[in-house]
Order: C-alpha cells, then structure tokens, then sequence
C-alpha cells in the first residue's frame, strides 16, 4: 500500500500504518514534553498512545473476524491518525449479519474495558469512577477510559462510525437496503451540523468530526445507491464489444499507435485465439523508459490478472476492479475472449441511470433490458 508500512497480520489480515500516524507519535511526543520536561513522562505519553492503538487495532479486528464468520474477507486494516480503517471486501447481505460485524467493534473495546477494570480492581485500589479521565489518572485507568469512550464515540448513529451501519440494519429489517441507508444518512448528516454548531462555539475539533461525518454520509449513500443501480445486471450488458488486441510478438510501437488513435489504453495480447495475457498503459509507458519501443509486448505484458466472465453479475466483477491498476477487465464466454469490462464504461452507465431517474416518468433501466 502506497504510504504504509505492514507491521503484522493476523488470520491472513494484514495491519499497516500509514505514513501519517507518525504525526499523532510525534505530536503526543513533544505536547508531553512541554508538560513534563523529562523524558520518561514523554517516553510513558507515547506509551500509551501505542497501546491505544493496539486497542483501535483490535477493535478492527472485531469487524474482520465477525465479517470473516460470513464468509468476507478483509484486505487489510490500517491505522491513520485519526484512527483504524478495515477493508472489507463487501458489506453483509443481510440486516442482522451487518448488525453483529458493526457491533463487534464497539463490543471488544467494552470488553477491553472490563477486563482491565477486573483486573485493576484484583491488583490495586481503584480510583472512583467520577475520578477516571481521558487525561488524568493512571495508566490502566486512562486506558479503560479511553476504550469506553471509543465504544460509545463509534455507536454515535452516524456513517462512517459502527452506529451508523447499526442504525441502517436495524432499519433495514423493515425497509428496503437503499431507503434505510439514505435515512441512516440524513441522521448522520443532521447530527454532522448539530456538531458543527457546538464546535464553532465549544471546541473546534468537533467542526473537524462534522466533517467526516457528513463526508462519511455522503460517500455511504452514494455508494448504495451505485449498487442499487448495478444490482442484477450481468456483465455482459455492459461490455466493450469493439476493442483491439495486440500479438505477443508484436513490438509496443504498435500499442503506441492504438492508444494515440483511439480511446483504448488496455490491451488482450492473443494469439491463435488463446488469450495469453494483458497489456496496460502502466505496462506499456514502463516498457518504453525501460526498453524502448521496439521491445516485444509478450515481454512486456501481464501474465496474471482478473478476469469476469460475461454471464456473472456485475458487482464480483467490480470487486475484483478494485484491486490497484485493474480498470480494465478482459471478458470471457467458457475461455473465449468476447469483450472488454472497463471502470469508464461502468461510469457512463452509472450517469445515464442518474439522468433516466431525473427523467419524469422514466423508470426504464439501460443496459438491463432484453
């Protein structure tokens, strides 16, 4: 991942952080600095935050293993500053199995915090609980604070937080899966105002939280909606039929050519009708600085890509588009090349559904009648 580093994995999960949770380490760093002047109160403040993080990291791992108990995978977890990020490969189908993988995050820092006040209450006098601070304290005290707060902090009903996608499968037991994500998006964007209010006049970090979320709202509805409109349509209505392809033999002058005259960029390699690989722009404009053009495509082009074949449903094909570089999906019919799944062609279908339903009286869907 671009601007991350692995520094583990767990169940086949990798954890990254991201070159920007330097920033929190070396902020937390001099902010305890300033307030204790020796290196050991600095050394125990970035202490903590590492353990916090810890935390944050197993409460995403609460998301990916419940995900995983449904059989979706995640790609990775990775933490940013402003807190850990687990890519699922899909979203639940179902309302209740959305409601259990949201859940589970929030449930684990709560879980943290029991044991840890079990623990404490074992191991030493306990301060009341009107004492506990996210600032003061001791060391576990702070922590069992802390995880409390990120529980109830991510169950605020508000995309992207774990309430907001608690909220939508709850109301999704009862509504259709785009109604209740757009409701669950306009109480998430109601409470994104209600904080920026407070935060103009209270604390301005809560203008900065007013922003994710109603960002977060925005982008989880649109991204509904998007699939509501490519649900059960087949790969092959959407498919390039006129495309070019390349031989494995041929030189990349010859891709230079179909690029500056069409609007092509990715190319089959085939030879006596057998697909033997794929010729991307990245592929071609690498090729050139490093070989020239007359080095031969075959040595160019890639043996090992995703593939969609063109009686599947749109959406596994698009998950596998996701992957880095892969705009372009060669289309198959038992082996045999018949077209070409590009992410431009699935945007111009996406903006003419978009018009369609501005359209009065327009219900028809393109693409997706015989």
């Amino acid at each position: 991942m671009k601007w991350s580093w692995k520094i583990g994995s767990y169940k086949g999960i990798g954890v990254f952080i991201h070159a920007t949770f330097l920033l929190i380490i070396a902020w937390v760093g001099f902010t305890n600095w300033q307030q204790t002047r020796t290196l050991s109160g600095t050394l125990e403040g970035i202490l903590f935050t590492l353990v916090l993080f810890s935390t944050v990291v197993l409460h995403e791992f609460g998301h990916s293993l419940t995900a995983r108990r449904y059989g979706i995978k995640t790609r990775d977890i990775t933490l940013y500053p402003i807190g850990g990020v687990a890519r699922l490969e899909r979203m639940p189908e179902k309302p209740l199995q959305e409601f259990w993988v949201a859940i589970a995050g929030p449930a684990v820092n709560i879980g943290i915090a029991a044991i840890l006040f079990a623990w404490q209450t074992i191991a030493a006098p306990l301060a009341p609980l009107t004492g506990f601070s996210l600032t003061g304290g001791q060391f576990v005290e702070q922590l069992i604070t802390v995880n409390i707060f990120l529980a109830l902090f991510n169950l605020i009903p508000a995309f992207p937080m774990d309430g907001g996608r608690v909220l939508r499968s709850l109301l999704a037991m009862r509504l259709e899966y785009p109604r209740a994500t757009q409701i669950a998006a306009n109480v998430g964007q109601g409470m994104a105002v209600l904080f920026g209010i407070v935060g103009l006049f209270i604390n301005p970090f809560l203008v900065l939280i007013a922003f994710f979320v109603w960002t977060g709202a925005a982008q989880e509805a649109s991204m509904v909606q998007t699939k509501s409109a490519l649900d059960g349509i087949q790969v092959s209505r959407l498919m390039l039929t006129d495309f070019q392809v390349l031989s494995p033999h041929e030189p990349l002058s010859r891709a230079v050519d179909l690029i500056l005259r069409s609007s092509q960029t990715d190319f089959p390699v085939v030879e006596n009708g057998t697909m033997l690989g794929l010729l991307r722009r990245s592929d071609i404009l690498a090729g050139l600085s490093q070989q020239g053009q007359f080095e031969l495509v075959e040595n160019v082009m890639r043996r090992d890509f995703p593939l969609a074949d063109a009686d599947e449903m749109l959406e596994p094909a698009l998950l596998r588009m996701q992957n880095p570089g892969s705009t372009t999906i060669p289309v198959t019919i038992r082996g045999k090349l018949v077209g070409m799944l590009t992410s431009e062609n699935v945007r111009e279908f996406l903006m003419i559904q978009s018009a369609l339903r501005k359209a009065p009286g327009r219900d028809g869907l393109v693409g997706n009648t015989a």
